[in-house]
């Protein structure tokens, strides 16, 4: 009898076909690897903390369905904003119609636009702000230096965010993940909010740009942590393209052609869910099999590639896994 509940139930009898299909045979693959003791990378691009995913992958963090994330800066600073200043939030269901001048009048009002969602400048920047910036100059102070990811942590972990919860804090992945340490990659972390506030106070002279680990050191620090966890196969999964996606995934080029280390196995793994479709010269777009060329996928790697919008595709993705 299936332990699987009523979500897993309905998509193995209705997605037959296309796109549904690459679905549900990606999450059976998924849960294959996890099942021969193989481990997961899960890469976030676009909005998904925005989105609201961490409802639902907070859990597959709980459950250790990922064992290491790579994000984007915006994905790994919007989680805790969400957290902070849910209801605080604007949805504009109508955003298509608006007119640059209702865009700037949600300027004037500190709500930035992110799709059909608004974040509340005031709110949620401003709230990290205050907080973060006294844990930065802190260590500098102490002369430590420490990953954009690990900063976060600490903040989370300190306690001086919790006056201002506004979700119940299992809907938090990013707390999930501070709770198990978990590794976070977070290639090209200035192009966040967070990073252009800690820009500015090394432009005041208030910071020093070395007390933030730069993305250089994200890379050898991955290297290691793929080196000594591959024994069993680490697969990739993919949510969006982008830096997120494409600056993790070369790790195993580096390591079997920069650092000639021939026995370091391709990533065992490989599912992307994005709506990009092929073209000249993009990357998010490109199907898996262009990757076999660039030595980060072997042949008999298997591949899959879902091409529909990740908020669909991802939750229900994820809900197979959690027996849902």
């Amino acid at each position: 009898m299936s332990t699987k509940g009523a979500i897993s139930n309905f998509i193995e009898k209705y997605y037959l076909h296309f796109n549904a299909a690459a679905l549900v045979d990606a999450a059976k693959g998924y849960e294959d690897q996890l099942n021969s003791g193989a481990k997961m990378l899960v890469s976030l691009a676009g909005a998904m903390s925005t989105a609201e995913l961490g409802k639902i992958f907070a859990e597959m963090i709980r459950k250790d369905k990922v064992q290491i994330i790579s994000c984007t800066g915006a994905n790994l600073e919007e989680d805790i904003m969400n957290l902070v200043a849910h209801s605080h939030y604007e949805r504009v269901p109508n955003y298509r119609d608006l007119t640059p001048q209702e865009e700037w009048d949600l300027l004037e009002r500190g709500l930035n636009r992110v799709t059909d969602t608004c974040i509340p400048e005031e709110e949620a920047f401003r709230r990290l702000q205050k907080h973060i910036v006294k844990i930065w100059k802190d260590a500098e102070a102490k002369g430590e230096r420490y990953f954009p990811h690990e900063f976060m942590y600490k903040l989370l972990l300190s306690g001086v965010l919790e006056e201002y919860y506004e979700i119940d804090i299992k809907d938090s992945w990013m707390y999930a993940a501070a709770e198990k340490n978990l590794p976070i990659i977070v290639p090209g972390w200035e192009d966040s909010t967070m990073g252009n506030i800690f820009a500015s106070y090394v432009l005041k002279g208030e910071l020093k740009a070395s007390t933030m680990k730069s993305g250089i050191e994200y890379m050898t620090f991955l290297a290691d942590w793929y080196t000594n966890n591959s024994k069993n196969g680490i697969g990739f999964f993919q949510i969006g393209g982008g830096i997120a996606g494409d600056f993790p995934i070369c790790v195993v080029p580096m390591l079997y052609q920069d650092m000639e280390r021939t026995d370091t196995p391709f990533w065992s793994y490989f599912c992307q869910i994005s709506d990009s479709t092929t073209s000249y010269g993009s990357y998010s777009g490109a199907v898996p099999n262009e990757k076999i060329t660039w030595g980060k996928l072997d042949i008999n790697t298997p591949k899959f590639i879902i091409e529909s919008d990740a908020t669909i595709v991802a939750p229900l993705i994820f809900a197979y896994l959690l027996d849902m």
